[in-house]
C-alpha cells in the first residue's frame, strides 16, 4: 500500500503538457508553467521520496481530507494544498490525487495555453 517516488513521476509525466522543473526550481510537477505536484527542493530530488504535495478542488475538500487523516497540511501552501505520505497512498489514490490536481491547475490557465494542450486520457 505505498507509491513510490518513480510511480507518481510516471503518472505526472502521462498528463498532456506536464513538465518536470528544472534546476533552481522547487522539485515538483508543472502544466503551463504552473505546479500541480511538488515534492521539495530540487537539489534534494534523489531523496525527495517522503511525501507530495496537491492541490485539491477547494479548502473544504483539503479540510475533510486533512481531517480524516488521508492527507496532512502542506507547509508553505495555500489552504487547498495537502500532503499526501507516500509510504502510505495506495497507487489508485494517488492517480486520483495527481489527476484532480492536474486538473484544476490547467482549468485555471489562459484559454489559449490550455488551447495546445491535448485532452487527459481519463477526463
Amino acid at each position: 500500500m505505498s507509491v513510490a517516488r518513480g510511480e507518481i513521476d510516471a503518472i505526472c509525466a502521462a498528463f498532456p503538457g506536464a513538465v518536470l522543473s528544472g534546476p533552481g526550481e522547487l522539485d515538483a510537477w508543472k502544466v503551463g508553467g504552473k505546479m500541480f505536484a511538488c515534492f521539495g527542493h530540487e537539489e534534494t530530488r534523489t531523496e525527495n521520496a517522503a511525501a507530495v504535495s496537491v492541490k485539491c478542488p477547494d479548502v473544504e475538500t483539503a479540510e475533510m481530507l486533512i481531517g480524516t487523516g488521508a492527507a496532512g497540511k502542506a507547509a508553505y501552501f495555500h489552504r487547498s494544498w495537502v500532503s499526501l505520505s507516500m509510504p502510505d497512498l495506495r497507487p489508485d489514490e494517488a492517480r486520483h490525487r495527481l489527476a484532480v490536481s492536474y486538473d484544476k491547475v490547467r482549468a485555471g490557465l489562459p484559454a489559449a495555453t490550455r488551447g495546445t494542450l491535448a485532452p487527459r486520457e481519463g477526463a
